[in-house]
């Protein structure tokens, strides 16, 4: 089991424990927890519903090309920018941070 800390758009900080054996990503633990995170395309990085900041210094994997691609579509994208979708949780992310972007209109 890891600790994430997902702060939501109203700047509450939610320290969740999750399973680092289930194959889980951000956006899947977010829905878990019932935080207001859509994930519309199921996690294929086909929408920008999962867009979260990272706001820790945890070294993640480079995103792939379709990621980049949609984030290039996506409302507030910031240097710090990921698809929730496309971070599975491993041991190597315990305390990691993240932070919901707005919605975009």
């Amino acid at each position: 089991m890891i600790t994430v800390h997902i702060t939501d758009r109203e700047g509450k900080v939610h320290d969740i424990e999750a399973p680092t054996d289930l194959n889980l990503n951000m956006m899947e633990l977010a829905k878990a927890n019932e935080l207001p995170v859509a994930g519309t395309c199921g996690g294929m990085a086909l929408c920008a519903s999962c867009h979260m900041y990272v706001t820790s210094d945890h070294d993640l994997h480079e995103p792939s090309y379709d990621e980049i691609l949609m984030l290039d579509q996506a409302f507030f994208v910031e240097q710090n920018s990921r698809l929730g979708c496309q971070i599975k949780l491993s041991d190597d992310l315990d305390g990691l941070a993240v932070t919901l972007a707005p919605v975009g209109e």
